[in-house]
């Protein structure tokens, strides 16, 4: 098949706060340098190439790497690895600050909602402006408008300027372009995150079938663990801006989902905002059915407890504390509190040191990465912890091997109660 994306000593600088030197012949200086494959003369001596410096931060670090024809690649790894940066490269948004690549074939890519589309212009005047911009004739766009706007599903509003579109509308108009106009290489972003289940399910198909039946290169950055298994044959995990696994996907997933498993999934009390003195949280962890902290990927049929512990200055009658359960596209989708159960509930607590646990009904979520966030309030009246700032106090975990409700009877479609009990 060839090679379609062909990297060699990749790397991408940004300088922060700083916009040059100061001086023209020195950017000039530092730019030849670069082109030449010389170090800059006006770099910092003594310290390592890579190494993070006050005003510059390399996203990524020497990346070499080779992908094939109508291959289909899940580049994975938490925030800040480098992947959206890498992505920017290979669209030609940015350049990079050392190494080459080249890509052959034009690139179609959707890396924000709504990018490459002009607000003022209506859907089917962005659809022949994109077209356009990947070289196309008017009549070959004209061919592709009608499968375009179906795939889309929202032929009422094609002819509405686009700033009116919902973020769902923006992401299936732009999806139904990038997936049907001609190009060889298609580049998605974690975007399908802004549509709902049955047309993210669609997508994913459409993407296997462009790549099995038209032999187009699909590059897909998504956190959905369960997404990228079911459309991708390869993998690439970046870490902290640098390949630490390239291959076959399973392997590369396992190694990734092995480095979370050690990290344990406890908060580490860092700096969350907290509107009120109240009260003081002293542990927020996940534990398994003998009371030890767990690591943070669990399979579904083990039992999972979240504890919280913490210091009340005073005693208050209408304290709810408890927990939102976030899921990859960070939608809150379970939320408990200790003031939920009927019976048995934990109505009041002492001034001092309180602990509290529950159990996560672990069975009825499917393989994802999760993250749990304290919510704690003065019941209608006053927020302890800024909901803003909750993501602060959060811990995460990701669930594998899961299969929906295995551990449940066949009423496990309704919703399940959680008991809270002072630990």
């Amino acid at each position: 098949m060839g090679i379609a994306i062909h990297a060699e000593h990749l790397s991408k600088e940004y300088r922060l706060g700083v916009i040059n030197h100061g001086m023209l012949y020195k950017d000039l200086q530092s730019w030849v340098a670069r082109k030449l494959g010389k170090v800059d003369p006006h770099a910092e001596m003594g310290k390592d190439h890579f190494a993070d410096q006050s005003d510059r931060f390399w996203a990524l670090k020497d990346l070499s790497f080779d992908i094939q024809q109508g291959d289909r690649v899940g580049i994975i790894g938490r925030n800040g690895a480098g992947k959206s940066t890498l992505l920017k490269i290979l669209s030609r948004i940015t350049a990079p600050t050392e190494g080459v690549v080249k890509v052959k074939g034009r690139v179609v890519s959707l890396l924000e909602v709504g990018t490459g589309f002009h607000q003022e212009l209506t859907g089917r005047e962005n659809v022949y402006l994109n077209g356009a911009i990947l070289g196309m004739k008017q009549r070959q766009i004209k061919a592709k408008l009608d499968e375009i706007i179906d795939f889309s599903e929202i032929e009422k509003f094609i002819d509405t300027p686009v700033k009116r579109y919902s973020s769902g509308m923006y992401i299936r108009l732009a999806f139904a372009v990038a997936a049907n106009l001609d190009s060889e290489i298609l580049l998605a972003d974690e975007v399908l995150a802004v549509g709902d289940a049955a047309f993210q399910k669609k997508c994913l198909g459409k993407m296997d079938d462009v790549s099995q039946k038209e032999g187009r290169t699909v590059l897909f950055v998504s956190h959905n663990m369960t997404s990228v298994k079911q459309l991708c044959l390869t993998g690439m995990f970046l870490e902290g801006g640098v390949i630490s696994a390239f291959g076959a996907m399973e392997r590369v997933q396992g190694e990734y989902l092995g480095k979370a498993r050690n990290q344990k999934s406890v908060w580490d009390g860092g700096a969350a905002y907290q509107r009120s003195t109240l009260l003081k949280i002293l542990a927020f962890e996940l534990l398994d059915e003998s009371g030890r902290p767990i690591d943070s990927v669990v399979d579904n049929h083990d039992r999972v407890f979240v504890r919280l512990e913490f210091e009340l200055t005073q005693l208050c009658s209408d304290l709810t504390i408890g927990f939102r359960l976030f899921n990859s596209s960070n939608e809150s989708i379970f939320r408990s509190l200790t003031t939920d159960p009927k019976d048995g509930a934990v109505s009041e607590f002492n001034v001092g040191v309180n602990s509290v646990t529950c159990e996560l009904p672990i069975g009825y979520l499917k393989s994802d990465t999760y993250s749990l966030n304290i919510d704690a309030s003065l019941h209608m009246r006053e927020w302890i912890i800024d909901p803003e700032r909750a993501k602060d106090f959060s811990i995460g975990f990701s669930i594998v091997n899961s299969t929906f409700g295995p551990t449940h009877s066949t009423a496990s479609l309704i919703a399940p109660s959680i008991s809270w009990r002072r630990s």
